[in-house]
């Protein structure tokens, strides 16, 4: 890609938007990172970005959703993640399918539907509720003091592997692979870790992927009740996943939906914590509250800061001429602050009606598959928390890793305020 500044007739690159290339900068207190997204906002169209390539940053909640809904323009191939996924690990390990576009993606897309049939989603919430319950029972036992680790990591982490059918003893490596393959995704490191860290990740892919397809062998043989086993049997149109598509698939879910609910629960505790006037408002009718109060968590911590595309064909969007190899950032973090849609948009309101938060992607063919089962879990999960007779709060300010690409949190001291 040509920098801006040489092409004729092109903007040169905008000051405004070079502290996001920093990495001081999303290390940066949260509230400093939302004061920079709204400057950008004020601005007539989007800034350049000069990180690595550089790239044009899309802040309102109108650009992002409209950059979502036009794939064959702002395009996810060759990948949506910074920086985007070399050749030859692609080659390796498969495209997953929020890298893919056309008619690659809605063949994979639609396969993977399928497999969620109605009586399979069933019995995954009434996993949700035991997995919740069990979960809230061993910590009001046990009474840990880090939050992550002892309540927001188990709970997808246990409901995603229940649903795909992952026998009991690849459990807790499992859960070592996915730690280690996402600990450092958007965050700054000296030249050493860049240089090791890569490896140990792809490492950890790489195993969790090997293990994964030799459940699928077993499950082509011998198919059981589970998500793995209708993954790879064919369908009524013949249709099934190829080992590495169910290792990629896998890696997705793993990574994607057992990350993103665990930081959206984890913000959650702490929103709930800070503003105890929405929490009381919580328990008065939790039933009737519940499903605003999970929306307006994950409009407010927006587990998923970001995601790249890279322009195909030409496209004006607010002002700005995209061309053919512009690549662009979808900053969902910024578009769920937006004030021309969320009225008080920093107040953290769980009566906030309507919502229509980007936290699960701006709509279009790569809308997350999985948004229904990450507010069931997070309501079970919640219900369970909040309901006891324990007063469960956080203590002090969450560990945040400093991501560019997710508000991933590190830990979270929690306490109970009676015995």
């Amino acid at each position: 890609m040509t920098l801006p500044a040489q092409r004729p007739g092109r903007p040169q690159a905008q000051a405004p938007g070079r502290e996001l290339a920093e990495p001081a900068f999303w290390q940066a207190p949260p509230a400093h990172r939302l004061a920079a997204f709204a400057r950008l906002r004020a601005l007539d169209t989007p800034v350049f970005v000069p990180e690595g390539t550089g790239h044009w940053a899309l802040v309102r909640h109108a650009d992002v959703q409209e950059a979502s809904r036009l794939p064959k323009v702002f395009a996810s191939a060759p990948g949506v993640t910074t920086p985007e996924p070399a050749r030859w690990v692609r080659a390796l390990f498969g495209d997953s399918m929020v890298n893919l576009d056309g008619a690659e993606h809605a063949q994979l897309r639609k396969i993977v539907q399928r497999a969620f049939t109605p009586r399979l989603l069933a019995a995954a919430e009434e996993d949700i509720h035991a997995v919740a319950a069990r979960i809230v029972d061993d910590v009001l036992d046990r009474r840990p003091d880090e939050f992550v680790e002892a309540v927001a990591s188990k709970l997808p982490l246990e409901v995603i592997c229940n649903m795909m059918g992952i026998p009991e003893r690849y459990r807790a490596e499992i859960a070592d692979r996915v730690n280690h393959a996402s600990e450092n995704i958007g965050v700054d490191r000296g030249l050493t870790a860049r240089l090791r860290m890569p490896g140990r990740g792809l490492r950890a892919l790489a195993r969790m992927q090997r293990m994964v397809a030799g459940i699928g062998r077993e499950r082509r043989e011998n198919p059981t009740d589970d998500l793995i086993s209708a993954l790879v049997c064919a369908n009524v149109d013949g249709e099934a996943l190829g080992a590495r598509q169910l290792g990629a698939f896998f890696s997705l879910l793993m990574v994607a939906g057992v990350e993103t609910t665990r930081n959206a629960i984890t913000h959650g505790l702490t929103l709930l914590t800070d503003n105890p006037d929405q929490r009381d408002l919580l328990l008065a009718d939790f039933e009737a509250r519940a499903d605003g109060a999970v929306d307006e968590i994950i409009r407010h911590s927006t587990p998923i800061i970001q995601f790249r595309r890279t322009v195909v064909a030409e496209h004006t969007l607010n002002g700005h001429a995209f061309v053919p190899g512009d690549k662009v950032v979808l900053y969902y973090a910024s578009a769920n602050r937006d004030e021309a849609v969320f009225p008080d948009t920093d107040a953290f309101d769980i009566t906030r009606s309507p919502n229509p938060h980007l936290g699960f992607g701006g709509g279009g063919p790569h809308f997350c598959l999985g948004a229904h089962l990450a507010r069931v879990e997070m309501k079970a999960l919640f219900r369970e928390l909040l309901t006891r007779p324990v007063g469960l709060r956080a203590v002090g300010l969450p560990d945040l890793a400093g991501s560019s690409f997710d508000n991933r949190v590190r830990s979270l001291r929690f306490a109970f305020e009676q015995p």
